[in-house]
């Protein structure tokens, strides 16, 4: 009875590594094209419905991305603060080999109390050294700040390393990577190997054309079709006739099944107002959803799709789970694994993708447009509302019909 229990204990401790993952990365400011630093996370949970929040409850005020189940935001899975500094986390399955303490899973909590009261990369290590302990985390996070701090954390129930993105010898290329495992733990431990292999090579393409920007990240490998394992892009497996279902093994690419939503937040140069940092976030499966920019300084007036609305949900989010449904008909067991791809992208361009993306770049265009303007005018503020205003618009009208 004894070992049946430890197989059972064991196969959930492996599926919940399966579904409590994330791919992500920091870029330092010296390498993007416009200067500014950025990190991104794809967040892979089992809580499908996300959505975003406003907190003035602590020395700083913040937005972040929360369960839809969570409503008062017990726990931020990525944000940022009115001092311009930002957080997140991917989990990671190696640096806790023997565990014996039963706190856990607190990765989220922490990052709520992060917010509140760190401005800079350096305050967030202090916050780590002088929190109580077990710290119930074995996790990756990454920070940025309106400093210029950039860096990695990994982080356990009673240490930490820091790795920092803006060394030379630890990031030559100016960014740095992590999905679900870390590099100070076990070597021979952890998950995420492939996903990760996937996203250096892209990443390392787009450095080489100074294409470090959001808009790749979120449109290019947030959504990357491309296994860097079996060398399979499925972009290339739709059928000539687009109304067949044509299933492809979807497993191991940066965007899963488990995928609840991808954000990138574009922090700020040195000297330059916080309030311009920008959380471009992809509410929902991002293969289904697109993208919004949000600005904190819009407190709790941010765009309605990515609130919670009376029955709970964000609408983004909603609509795009509905979609997803679309991608993966098969409901019995292991059905995750099956994309019908014809459903996503066909010669037809009448796949879910290909339909999204016209919305999408039009919201990219405008709001690129928007914030060269308003770095240089001290009343942007004033027009932010006006701007969400046309995403809720084009959202409502294009999308979600």
């Amino acid at each position: 009875m004894k070992q049946i229990i430890l197989i059972i204990g064991l196969l959930l401790a492996i599926d919940h590594g399966i579904v409590q993952a994330c791919t992500s990365i920091i870029i330092s400011g010296r390498v993007t094209p416009d200067g500014r630093p950025i990190m991104w996370k794809n967040r892979d949970a089992d809580s499908y419905q996300n959505a975003i929040r406003y907190f003035d409850d602590g020395k700083y005020k913040s937005i972040g991305l929360i369960d839809a189940d969570d409503p008062a935001g017990h726990a931020v899975w990525i944000g940022y603060n009115s001092a311009g500094f930002s957080i997140m986390n991917t989990a990671s399955y190696n640096l806790i080999m023997k565990d014996t303490i039963d706190l856990k899973d607190q990765e989220g909590k922490l990052m709520r109390e992060a917010l509140k009261q760190c401005a800079t990369a350096d305050d967030f290590e202090v916050f780590l050294k002088n929190h109580s302990k077990p710290l119930g985390v074995e996790a990756n996070f990454g920070v940025i700040d309106a400093n210029g701090g950039a860096a990695y954390f990994e982080v356990s129930n009673f240490s930490y390393v820091k790795l920092d993105v803006n060394n030379p010898a630890l990031a030559p290329m100016g960014y740095m990577i992590h999905t679900n495992f870390s590099f100070t733990g076990d070597p021979n431990s952890g998950s995420g190997q492939i996903r990760y292999k996937t996203a250096e090579d892209l990443f390392y393409q787009a450095a080489q054309q100074n294409n470090l920007t959001v808009r790749f990240i979120l449109q290019d490998v947030s959504r990357s079709l491309w296994h860097s394992l079996t060398k399979t892009d499925l972009k290339k497996m739709c059928t000539e006739n687009p109304f067949e279902q044509r299933f492809v093994n979807f497993t191991d690419f940066i965007p899963r099944y488990f995928t609840s939503s991808a954000v990138a937040i574009q922090g700020v140069k040195p000297g330059e107002n916080a309030d311009f940092t920008t959380m471009w976030t992809v509410l929902g499966f991002p293969l289904t959803s697109v993208v919004i920019p949000l600005w904190l300084c819009m407190g709790e007036d941010q765009p309605k799709v990515v609130l919670l609305d009376k029955n709970g949900v964000a609408p983004m989010s909603d609509k795009a789970i509905r979609l997803k449904a679309q991608l993966f008909p098969i409901n019995r067991s292991y059905g995750e694994n099956y994309l019908n791809i014809n459903a996503l992208y066909n010669i037809n361009n009448t796949g879910i993708m290909q339909k999204l993306k016209p919305v999408e770049d039009q919201i990219f265009d405008t709001a690129i447009k928007k914030l060269e303007a308003w770095r240089g005018n001290n009343n942007f503020k004033q027009q932010i509302p006006e701007f969400y205003k046309f995403i809720n618009q084009t959202i409502l009208n294009e999308y979600i019909k």
